[in-house]
């Protein structure tokens, strides 16, 4: 065994707890690639160590706080280990060619990385601006209530001009002649 596998090893349920995971989700995960366990025991069950704990909590955080699929998680922790596998070999070599072609590839992962959270953050906002404006929407029906203006104003105009006398007598109304629909806020 090596170093790692020493300190205390957790079986598949008891991983699945202190991560927050189903048994299920985290034989996925292996199935897919994103995570490989620490060992096995002799019953040949699957046994975690604390990296591979932090590493499920990484990918859970990934999944669930920000919000990336699971190819997108997959990539990005692979280039990590390639980043780190690249750090390596460049330390090691002191070949101007294979130390270029590194760094190359390793720009490139850098690329691909920042596209991935230039996207993400994208969306982000995109989300953030929606919600802000239902937010002002809102707010404007909470004026509106206090005696400001209405925030549809046009919708008023519609409604008022039903009611409008012509010579005398209320126009026809829209509506078979009932009394304008009270102007309810739409909540958006």
């Amino acid at each position: 065994m090596t170093h790692a596998t020493q300190s205390r090893l957790l079986r598949i349920n008891e991983v699945a707890a202190e991560a927050g995971l189903t048994t299920r989700a985290i034989r996925y995960y292996e199935e897919i690639g994103l995570l490989e366990p620490a060992a096995r025991s002799g019953g040949d069950y699957r046994l975690y160590d604390q990296s591979d704990l932090e590493r499920l909590l990484f990918i859970r955080s990934l999944r669930d706080d920000a919000g990336f699929s699971l190819a997108q998680i997959r990539q990005l922790l692979e280039d990590e280990a390639v980043r780190e596998r690249n750090n390596e070999r460049l330390r090691e070599t002191h070949d101007p060619a294979e130390r270029r072609a590194i760094l190359v590839d390793a720009a490139k992962r850098v690329d691909r990385q920042i596209e991935i959270l230039e996207t993400k953050a994208a969306r982000l906002a995109t989300m953030i601006d929606e919600a802000r404006r239902r937010r002002r929407h809102l707010d404007d029906h909470l004026v509106e209530l206090d005696g400001g203006p209405p925030p549809h104003p046009e919708r008023v105009e519609r409604a008022g001009l039903e009611s409008l006398p012509a010579t005398g007598e209320s126009a026809p109304k829209a509506n078979g002649g009932a009394a304008p629909a009270t102007l309810e806020p739409s909540v958006r």
